[in-house]
């Protein structure tokens, strides 16, 4: 791996990769991000990821001027350059250079920043036995205050409550919104199994809709799963068959105790179907290059 990285309309090595102060994604936080994953040289989803990112620039109101051709150029360009053939994908798009203030129309062009690197998110002991996580205490912004929908730079919300999950010696931990119910982890997607049938908390909540959850969420329909989108409380999930996080960088990670309950044998039948056919599926689906 070379470690280069694109930043507007140019390949730099790492340590030439460098913004304005002045950019509101420094400022502020002001920007919105997709992190992709790629496998034998397929960038999974990548449509999806590009359509998804449009949609958060709209809703903030950044005028992007990549076509998503352009885009999937660049991408596929900073995978070459790095002569990678599986790894991880972080694309941010800044508000631009402008003023101390918050005025984000004073702005100038937005920025655009590519890298392409590996990952491992967790070690693979955990797709075997299960992960350990726990219920932050740090609430998930509500929607109505910054839809969960829009990947926004700025994390605090998630950094927050991934503090406390370090801090009780773990690696996630679920969010809840002001009303207890379960929204999602600080980066994963949440699901639970019971009698057979998958639920997840519905994005109405304030959930991210994730690209690998709606890849779950369509293998189990393919596998005759029963799903449910619908609100969920603390109570279900520990006594759930099984339950399992979701996510790009994450995959399909099943869960093994919440705040020190155990649940089921940690990696449970349908958690080990469904990652199974996700992997089946990682390198045809997508963008070859």
């Amino acid at each position: 791996m070379k470690d280069i990285i694109y930043i507007n309309g140019e390949f730099v090595a790492k340590r030439d990769a460098k913004i304005s102060v002045f950019d509101h994604a420094f400022q502020f936080g002001d920007g919105i991000f997709e992190g992709l994953r790629f496998y034998q040289r397929n960038i999974f989803r990548l449509k999806q990821h590009l359509e998804r990112l449009e949609s958060s620039a709209r809703i903030l109101m950044i005028k992007m001027p990549w076509s998503q051709e352009a885009l999937t150029e660049i991408i596929v360009e900073s995978c070459r350059r790095n002569e990678l053939t599986d790894g991880y994908i972080r694309m941010m798009v800044t508000r631009g250079e402008g003023t101390i203030g918050l005025n984000p129309f004073l702005c100038t062009a937005p920025g655009l920043v590519v890298i392409a690197t590996t990952i491992q998110l967790y070690p693979e002991s955990f797709y075997q036995s299960g992960l350990p996580i726990i219920t932050a205490s740090t609430r998930r912004n509500a929607p109505d205050a910054l839809s969960g929908r829009i990947k926004s730079l700025n994390y605090l919300n998630n950094i927050m409550a991934k503090m406390e999950a370090v801090q009780a010696g773990v690696q996630e931990a679920i969010m809840l919104d002001r009303n207890g119910f379960i929204v999602e982890c600080t980066g994963d997607n949440f699901f639970i199994v019971k009698g057979g049938v998958l639920t997840t908390p519905p994005t109405y909540q304030g959930a991210l809709r994730g690209i690998t959850r709606d890849a779950v969420l369509e293998i189990a329909k393919n596998l005759d799963v029963p799903t449910r989108e619908e609100p969920m409380t603390l109570y279900e999930a520990y006594d759930a068959d099984e339950v399992f996080l979701t996510g790009s960088a994450a995959e399909i990670v099943p869960v093994s105790t919440i705040d020190g309950r155990p649940i089921g044998s940690g990696a449970g039948k349908i958690t080990r179907q469904l990652l199974a056919e996700f992997r089946k599926i990682t390198a045809t689906d997508g963008q070859k290059f």
